[in-house]
């Protein structure tokens, strides 16, 4: 028997009706009108500031109760309306406002880094440029480097005779090592293919230096220059304390022995200040050039 074909008839399907949307499908969903939104990076920074100082308040109030010998923040936030309310007023060589102690220190650090500065990097770029002399240099860098600023103090005495430039000569030699390290290092790090490239094409040693030398030592020498800066504010503060005179340092001693803590509390806050400040304007320098 032969097969009879079927044929299948298919009817065409109805297109599926459109519902018209609930008013509940547009609705947001519980998840999404509670859903997290993650704050700012900088509103984040700036609480956790608030909170690490607020913290930092309440142990010092809390030691200031328990101890007694130590002032509380509440007197020596008085104190400080007193003194800031006339920072600059002058009664005589040894009794002057807390504005220009800072304002002489930072005279006396100014002088003594600018001459760190202008000694210490091209002394850095020649020492890390040779080698032979980079042999020599670095076990007298390592014997000197840690020697204690106040250390220093008797020699600048011995040779200028006088507080005032016996202090900037401390300020000069504690502040001269960063840089020198710093830059030194900066050079050894450039890859010597670079130098024997600048040889094969015979660029002049000024030609080196500016295209070369400069822009790949330019971040180490600025980090020797902010190290230098903060050492420079830490050691004027120590060797004033000793030499005398008008400035931060001379200040503190005086106010301890006027048996003044508060004030002493309030230099302390000054120093810090001060010195977060010069930090940061180097820091701020620092991102305005270009180090490829």
């Amino acid at each position: 028997m032969s097969a009879v074909p079927v044929s299948i008839r298919t009817e065409p399907q109805p297109a599926a009706a459109v519902l018209p949307m609930r008013s509940e499908d547009t609705a947001p969903k519980a998840s999404d009108r509670h859903r997290r939104v993650r704050a700012p990076e900088w509103m984040v920074s700036a609480l956790a500031m608030v909170a690490g100082i607020a913290v930092f308040v309440v142990a010092w109030a809390i030691v200031a109760r328990k101890g007694g010998a130590i002032p509380g923040p509440g007197v020596v936030w008085k104190e400080a309306m007193v003194i800031f309310s006339d920072p600059f007023y002058s009664k005589g060589p040894n009794d002057q406002g807390i504005g220009w102690n800072v304002l002489s220190s930072l005279k006396r650090v100014g002088i003594g880094f600018g001459l760190a500065a202008t000694a210490g990097i091209p002394a850095g770029f020649i020492i890390g440029r040779f080698k032979f002399l980079s042999d020599m240099a670095a076990p007298i860098i390592a014997m000197l480097k840690p020697v204690s600023p106040l250390a220093w103090l008797p020699i600048g005495l011995l040779l200028f005779k006088a507080a005032n430039p016996a202090a900037i000569y401390v300020i000069f030699v504690c502040s001269l090592w960063p840089m020198i390290v710093n830059t030194a290092v900066g050079v050894r790090q450039i890859p010597q293919d670079y130098l024997n490239v600048a040889r094969v094409l015979n660029l002049s040693e000024w030609k080196v230096f500016t295209t070369i030398l400069f822009p790949a030592v330019l971040p180490y020498m600025i980090t020797g220059v902010r190290l230098s800066i903060g050492v420079a504010w830490l050691v004027i503060v120590a060797a004033e304390m000793l030499t005398g005179g008008v400035g931060i340092g001379f200040w503190v001693w005086d106010e301890w022995n006027n048996l003044k803590v508060e004030h002493i509390i309030i230099a302390i806050f000054t120093i810090g200040i001060v010195g977060l400040l010069l930090e940061q304007a180097l820091v701020l320098l620092a991102k305005r050039f270009s180090y490829n």
